[in-house]
């Protein structure tokens, strides 16, 4: 179907500890449409970090389908899978992975660079997604001179500079205390319902879980159930009243 950007079919992935062989995938089958926004939960161990990474084209299955935007990429070279990342998946981690000794403005760029644009439009580019965040008047300072919130932001800005169709995002409030957490989840949210960006957040806590529309279970690297959010949390909506409580 037309809105369907990944199906996956009888999805597996064994690794090879020295003679034991690891099952982390056991045959997952998901559909995830065009626009949604997802959380796949589950304890460690349950797969969800393997299915993440076959989700994001940083990894292959075992065996198995699957399509993104309707092509088939499971079996792709790592050249081709790397301009799909650059070209449709932008990622945002719990421990930001930001160059150290690099502004804001530079690290947002980076894919950028690997994409070959003019520093013309990188830079255009990259200050664009920055003001999208929140961060027009933090462009160049360097990650330890920004806050924990902040620094995320600014992998966030890093992961839409290349307008990806898909956002996947591990553990993103992880590292960040209560309110920053808020904050990242509304920008989240807000890509997904002004832009139409579909969002995969990728998490152990059932609080994440319940910003996103529909939760998907993987435990022992299968599907054990999946559920439809009634009423997901709006993280814009409790900042709001959080201001006006204070």
């Amino acid at each position: 179907m037309d809105d369907e950007v990944i199906t996956v079919q009888d999805l597996r992935k064994i690794y090879q500890m020295g003679t034991q062989e690891v099952h982390a995938l056991r045959g997952v089958a998901l559909t995830i449409r065009r626009g949604e926004a997802v959380a796949i939960m589950g304890p460690s161990g349950s797969g969800k970090s393997t299915l993440m990474n076959i989700l994001g084209c940083l990894d292959q299955p075992t065996a198995g389908k699957y399509y993104l935007d309707g092509a088939d990429v499971s079996h792709m070279s790592e050249d081709a899978l790397a301009a799909v990342r650059n070209q449709r998946v932008g990622f945002v981690f719990q421990s930001f992975n930001l160059l150290a000794r690099t502004s804001a403005l530079e690290n947002v760029q980076l894919p950028l660079i690997y994409a070959g644009a003019s520093l013309r439009m990188r830079r255009q580019r990259a200050e664009e997604v920055l003001r999208a965040v929140g961060l027009g008047d933090r462009m160049h300072h360097l990650p330890n001179e920004l806050s924990g919130g902040q620094q995320q932001r600014v992998a966030i800005a890093r992961a839409l500079v290349n307008n990806p169709s898909i956002i996947l995002a591990d553990e993103p409030t992880g590292n960040l205390d209560s309110r920053s957490g808020k904050e990242v989840m509304a920008i989240l949210q807000r890509l997904n319902r002004e832009q139409g960006i579909t969002v995969i957040l990728v998490t152990h806590d059932a609080n994440i879980a319940q910003y996103a529309n529909r939760v998907i279970h993987l435990f022992d690297g299968v599907i054990s159930q999946e559920e439809a959010v009634a009423h997901p949390i709006d993280a814009d909506a409790w900042l709001k009243r959080e201001e006006a409580s204070q």
